[in-house]
């Protein structure tokens, strides 16, 4: 099973140059048979541009996620420490092989009536 999530795109450009190998959410999917994310690029870019393998999911105190995955975050401490304030859990999505769309996609190519997730959506 695929998830589509929403990645803005500055975050989407270090993952597909290989700088940011987690993605980082306050929330993760209930189906335990998500085995790939589909990547939607945030407006400007609006469109679908990858997709990658879950290598693996990191589930912990925000601290120990940080210590876990700080050298391929793709972010700051500053950021991640305010994305993450007051929540008791953190998760990290480790991006296994990525598939780089050679032309990016609109949503619409999902099917009829598919939005960008706030958060993520099963496919």
């Amino acid at each position: 099973m695929k998830v589509l999530l929403s990645i803005k795109p500055e975050y989407v450009e270090k993952i597909l140059d290989g700088t940011k190998k987690f993605e980082f959410r306050k929330g993760i999917f209930k189906n335990p048979d998500v085995k790939s994310v589909v990547i939607y690029s945030t407006m400007p870019v609006g469109m679908i541009v990858a997709e990658f393998d879950i290598d693996d999911v990191i589930e912990d105190k925000p601290c120990n996620v940080w210590k876990k995955t700080c050298r391929y975050a793709g972010i700051s401490k500053q950021f991640f420490d305010s994305y993450f304030h007051s929540k008791e859990k953190a998760f990290a999505i480790k991006i296994g092989e990525l598939k780089i769309y050679d032309q990016p996609r609109h949503l619409s190519s999902l099917g009829d009536n598919i939005t960008a997730p706030q958060s993520y959506r099963y496919l």
